[in-house]
């Protein structure tokens, strides 16, 4: 590839607008060199982080947006989530029980736990004082 591979999209929070976030971010996926056995764990991870700042970060009926960068480069594909919903570090969720999780018939509440599992770094930032951001890397092995 040598050179990288960018582009951004922004939506407003509202999940109707996340098939047009899968495809996207598969489309930028398959003109990456990231291996295609990881593109539906990758739309995943990015589909649940979506879903959970409409679902949790805004308010029912309040406006917002969202912005969903990619770049691909030889060694990485990273993606970036930004919001001005609520604070949300997903940092402080701590993994869950699993064995407890299905027990209790939880259908929900696997998102950033699948997050950990499936990418190779998760990170969350506050920045400016006005975002979230979240940054999701998967290595190009």
């Amino acid at each position: 590839m040598g050179e990288s591979l960018k582009d951004r999209l922004v939506v407003s929070n509202d999940t109707k607008h996340l098939i047009v976030v899968r495809d996207f971010v598969s489309r930028l996926i398959r003109a990456s060199r990231l291996a295609r056995e990881e593109e539906n764990k990758v739309i995943l991870d990015v589909d649940e982080a979506v879903t959970n700042i409409i679902e949790h970060g805004y308010d029912e009926g309040a406006e917002g947006s969202i912005e969903i960068e990619v770049e691909a480069a030889d060694q990485q594909f990273k993606i970036i989530i930004r919001d001005t919903g609520r604070i949300f570090n997903p940092e402080s969720i701590p993994d869950p029980d699993m064995k407890e999780h299905v027990q209790r018939g939880h259908k929900k509440g696997l998102g950033i736990f699948l997050m950990r599992q499936i990418m190779d770094e998760v990170r969350y930032k506050f920045k400016d004082g006005v975002k979230n951001e979240l940054t999701l890397v998967k290595f190009i092995k």
